[in-house]
């Protein structure tokens, strides 16, 4: 008895887990929240501090079918995809800036680069389905 119940048991987690890692293998939305920032000059150390001192969302959308990354005051299409074993990366361009969002397929865990010739802002964050 112990060991069907251990057998469904586990059963149970594996199913939960291949649905969990489905849903950041970019078919669903996701909002993500942005945590931890750094920003960063040539030739000085990275300021460690949150995102809105650096002026970048709290929150961003991405929605994979319109590719576009949807913030509080703006949308950016993504320029490009590349879907991973184990990430997504996403690229575009906005306000003088390139970005990079780099997703984690199987725990929805994100970090983000924008760079120009001047500056580099890292952010880290995690995401979720909609």
């Amino acid at each position: 008895m112990k060991i069907r119940c251990v057998a469904l048991l586990a059963s149970f987690s594996l199913a939960s887990f291949g649905s969990l890692a489905a849903d950041f293998d970019g078919s669903k939305p996701l909002i993500c929240a942005t945590v931890e920032a750094h920003d960063c000059d040539s030739g000085m150390l990275c300021e460690r501090s949150l995102p809105a001192d650096i002026g970048a969302p709290q929150f961003l959308r991405v929605d994979f079918a319109k590719k576009v990354i949807v913030g509080a005051r703006r949308a950016t299409p993504i320029q490009f995809m590349d879907k991973l074993e184990n990430q997504i990366l996403l690229q575009g361009t906005e306000l003088g800036f390139a970005w990079t969002i780099a997703l984690d397929k199987e725990d929805g865990s994100m970090s983000a680069t924008l760079v120009n010739r001047d500056e580099v802002f890292v952010l880290f964050g995690a995401c979720t389905p909609m």
